[in-house]
């Protein structure tokens, strides 16, 4: 299976392999680096399969005499790097056997009348991943993560979304000013303001605000909404997490576009 373009990495001190444990470590450093670092089968069986192909297929010595034909062909370059050094970078508590360098999408155009969802300052990793998971789940195709979000390709985020973001365009660092240009309802989630969720009539297409995990929405963003819903919460609980209150919007969006 070898062939003359598949390169072995055997020095620590490798460029390739001190770039990934940047991009493992530093949850900012893919825009230094113009590159993102997927790591393992699923995220990257999901760029493949939105067609996003990879710069660098990279595998272990022990993983590649099995790895998958097509997962080689499908980059530009192929690696085979020594398991420990491969093991010394991952940011897995079971490390991968391969992964794909990808070089960094260039920044998207926001589309005005785009079923949207806003980040406003979240600032959990796991948090973000989820609500693009459900964003994708949902049919809402644009998320904007205002400034002082959490980095949308930074690598927790990306394990989070589970793929997820290879369907979504994705605007990073956007002022809340941007937000003038969209086209679609505004909708803020409040526990204490607006309409009842299972009572309210959504605009379709939309873009709900999903605000910081301890403060919420912004009140300058809140004060942009044409509508304010709240989630009925009978079990008596003061808020529900954010990632689990946008899947509940989400869903209930999605249902109610439905003819």
């Amino acid at each position: 299976m070898t062939s003359p373009e598949v390169q072995h990495i055997t020095s620590r001190d490798n460029p390739l392999l001190k770039d990934l444990r940047k991009l493992v470590h530093d949850p900012g450093a893919y825009r230094k680096l113009g590159r993102l670092w997927l790591e393992g089968d699923h995220l990257c069986r999901a760029a493949l399969a939105r067609g996003v192909l990879p710069s660098v297929a990279v595998f272990s010595e022990s993983f590649w005499p099995s790895a998958p034909a097509d997962w080689a062909r499908s980059a530009g370059k192929t690696v085979v790097v020594a398991d420990a050094l491969l093991v010394g970078i991952s940011g897995l508590e079971s490390p991968a056997p391969m992964g794909f360098v990808l070089e960094l999408p260039p920044r998207p155009e926001l589309i005005a009348d785009a079923a949207t969802v806003v980040l406003d300052r979240l600032q959990d990793a796991g948090n973000a991943g989820s609500i693009l998971r459900s964003a994708a789940a949902f049919g809402f195709t644009q998320v904007i993560a205002l400034k002082g979000t959490a980095a949308l390709w930074a690598p927790k985020v990306l394990r989070a979304g589970m793929g997820a973001h290879f369907g979504l365009r994705l605007i990073e660092g956007a002022a809340i000013d941007a937000l003038d240009a969209l086209q679609v309802p505004l909708i803020a989630t409040s526990s204490h303001r607006g309409e009842w969720l299972h009572k309210a009539r959504l605009p379709n297409p939309c873009a709900w605000l999903m605000g910081h995990e301890g403060q919420g929405v912004a009140p300058e963003l809140e004060a942009r909404a044409t509508h304010h819903i709240r989630i009925a919460q009978p079990g008596g609980e003061e808020s529900l997490n954010v990632a689990a209150a946008a899947a509940i919007c989400l869903h209930a969006s999605a249902a109610s576009a439905k003819p």
